[in-house]
């Protein structure tokens, strides 16, 4: 019999701007010390996007980038947005934006952790009882809704004056793609969905809330399903948050949404998320894994933002895309281990100084030297 190989997987890097140059290169470091000490076989590479991309190759996103992130196992995403993005000519930047990505690659289904971390309830503007032991998945539509109806734009009026439009839309295919998804998702948790809409002034939210309804009537009836109103879920974040297990909303709310849970953790620096593709006929799918956080240009290049959320967005990686469970649960837990001592300005103790943006990446990585320290690396056999 023949020795097997184990493939090389591929992490395609994409810093973007902004602190996203910065948060992608500590998450490399963690995935060099995987690569060195859990023999985690995933090579990462870098291709331009963004401004750095449009100014040396006069295109946003270019050809070369996105086939590289068409044949990679997954995509690292740091950041988009900040001066030098949007000082590129609309057009160019409609061509090559985040939102084309996602839809080249088609990124219907965005999954956004939100869990509390003890260590992390002083960073927190809420009370610790409210967000004690909160562990929900914020699914968002990504592909559709008013991100990407038409008609769009910007046009002048008689007079002079101006109209900008934006259309908001969902078909009913959309619907039952993400639908499915958040059910299924909820049988590997707690079966509780909880279906967010804007039903009773929009007919697309009309649509969303019957369409999610009849998916679930027909083919889930082991799963609790509960609609909000956006604004009354907006609201229920704040004043209770552990009660939700998986919501499932569309592009623009979850987008929203996702924000205002991040104070569970104290910090957006502190959220990761997984953006997820149809599965092909062996089982892969287009992924792309980002922190929440944007391109923050306020701090970029001081080397003071928080690496976390990056750090565990490849943590979702090696879940979801790269079949190492095991070696993602370290990473998180090396990240709760690091914050117990060790923190950036965004989610800092007042008696206790920041650290910068490598030193935090520092203390995960001694945290995953001290976690395996007296446990060998358990590694897959090679198939």
């Amino acid at each position: 019999m023949g020795l097997s190989v184990k493939r090389t997987q591929t992490l395609l890097v994409l810093p973007g701007e902004g602190i996203g140059r910065e948060v992608t290169a500590e998450a490399v470091r963690v995935l060099d010390w995987l690569r060195a000490k859990r023999g985690v076989a995933v090579e990462a590479t870098t291709a331009p996007f963004g401004s750095d991309a449009y100014r040396d190759q006069g295109q946003v996103l270019p050809a070369e980038s996105l086939a590289k992130a068409k044949a990679a196992d997954a995509v690292l995403f740091g950041a988009a947005g900040g001066p030098e993005f949007d000082a590129i000519p609309e057009a160019a930047r409609r061509q090559g934006n985040l939102m084309r990505l996602r839809r080249e690659l088609g990124l219907f289904a965005d999954l956004r952790p939100v869990k509390a971390i003890p260590a992390l309830a002083d960073a927190s503007t809420l009370k610790p009882e409210v967000i004690a032991g909160v562990d929900m998945i914020i699914l968002r539509e990504l592909t559709g809704g008013v991100y990407f109806g038409e008609p769009r734009g910007v046009e002048r009026l008689p007079g002079g004056k101006r109209r900008g439009v934006n259309t908001h839309e969902y078909t009913s295919e959309e619907i039952h793609r993400i639908a499915h998804f958040a059910f299924e998702l909820a049988r590997t948790r707690s079966r509780r969905v909880t279906s967010v809409d804007k039903a009773n002034v929009m007919e697309a939210g009309q649509l969303w809330r019957e369409e999610v309804q009849a998916v679930r009537d027909a083919h889930y009836q082991d799963v609790a399903l509960t609609h909000l109103l956006v604004d009354t879920a907006a609201m229920q974040l704040v004043r209770e948050p552990k009660q939700f297990d998986v919501i499932v909303t569309d592009n623009l709310f979850g987008d929203i949404l996702s924000d205002c849970a991040a104070m569970v953790t104290g910090s957006l620096g502190m959220l990761p998320s997984a953006e997820l593709g149809v599965p092909d006929a062996s089982g892969r799918r287009h992924a792309l894994y980002e922190p929440v956080h944007g391109s923050a240009p306020d701090i970029a290049g001081q080397g003071i933002a928080n690496p976390l959320g990056a750090i565990l967005s490849l943590a979702m990686a090696l879940r979801h895309s790269f079949g190492r469970p095991e070696d993602a649960a370290l990473v998180e837990a090396a990240v709760i281990d690091a914050v117990g001592e060790t923190r950036t300005a965004d989610i800092a103790l007042a008696a206790r100084p920041a650290v910068g943006t490598t030193a935090m990446a520092d203390a995960v990585i001694a945290a995953l030297e001290a976690r395996t320290a007296t446990a060998p690396a358990k590694r897959r056999r090679a198939t």
